[in-house]
């Protein structure tokens, strides 16, 4: 069962990833309750045919598709770029996009690892990137997706150059994203931004996304990896989608709060339990180092 979202009307939105799984949920939930949504694809055919599934529900939904390829920084830099033109106020931005569990190696058009490319990197540029248009609006909201599923950062070897394992990439790319949501809590405080900056995680959504990542490599998946996933408690794309919807409208979240399904795997949102990795604040602060460092885009240049 949805949870019950407040009104939104008059905000604006973006929701990167969202043709599919708990990205096109949150565009959902996001344009039921009012917002004008922009979904920001990859594909922009798969994302139209996503925003009629969305209209049929909600004829008198806003809904607009723009593409966005977060594995391409220069995508992110002209995604930025436009909706920095349109001039409007950006109230919530859902950092959402994500691959997993890719076989083997692959790398980004920057020649970042794939998954932390996409998954972190792309996002922190974005983000970054937006930021005029977020502190624009008179409470902006950024939720990050995470995973339960998180490895430790190795920044010696944080784009996975020897010793390529898929499921400690996915890993490490999702507790980067934690990470970047809870430093972006701090740098907002720090500057006296109005901004808050949430995680969340969808416990074991029934989606598409480990197919995604497989077809890299021809379809073929990691048999054990895919059996477990398989077989663990799971829920539906929709109720996936309902921690980074609650992020995203709720009136009772806190800063650099954290939210997921009431039991772990499945059930609906609550406040979750940000484990002792996602809590190191140095960690935190050097990967948002690196991030600048290797997408080019730091706070210093941007006009804020």
């Amino acid at each position: 069962m949805a949870i019950q979202v407040p009104n939104q009307s008059e905000k604006l939105a973006v929701v990167t990833g969202s043709n599919s799984g708990t990205g096109l949920w949150a565009a959902d939930g996001l344009a039921a309750a009012g917002a004008t949504v922009i979904m920001a694809v990859r594909t922009v055919e798969k994302g139209e045919r996503a925003r009629r599934e969305i209209m049929d529900r909600h004829p008198e939904a806003d809904v607009r598709v723009r593409r966005l390829d977060l594995a391409d920084l220069s995508s992110v830099k002209e995604f930025a770029e436009d909706l920095l033109r349109d001039g409007k106020p950006l109230d919530i931005l859902v950092n959402n996009a994500g691959v997993m569990m890719l076989p083997t190696r692959h790398e980004t058009a920057d020649g970042l690892e794939m998954q932390i490319g996409t998954n972190f990197f792309g996002h922190f540029a974005l983000t970054l990137r937006l930021l005029p248009a977020l502190l624009k609006a008179p409470a902006p909201r950024v939720v990050t997706m995470s995973s339960s599923n998180l490895r430790d950062i190795d920044f010696n070897n944080l784009n996975w150059e020897r010793d390529y394992d898929a499921n400690g990439a996915y890993g490490q790319s999702k507790l980067a994203d934690l990470l970047f949501s809870r430093q972006l809590a701090r740098v907002a405080d720090q500057r006296g931004w109005s901004l808050l900056s949430l995680g969340a995680h969808p416990g074991n959504a029934s989606t598409s996304i480990y197919d995604n990542g497989t077809q890299l490599d021809g379809g073929k998946p990691i048999l054990a990896l895919r059996i477990g996933w398989k077989i663990t408690p799971r829920h539906s794309a929709e109720a996936g989608a309902q921690p980074e919807v609650y992020a995203a409208t709720q009136p009772d979240v806190v800063q650099a709060g954290y939210y997921g399904p009431r039991f772990g795997l499945v059930g609906r949102p609550t406040p979750a339990k940000v484990p002792d990795k996602g809590k190191d604040a140095r960690v935190a602060e050097r990967l948002w180092q690196e991030a600048e460092r290797l997408t080019g885009v730091s706070l210093e240049a941007l006009d804020l």
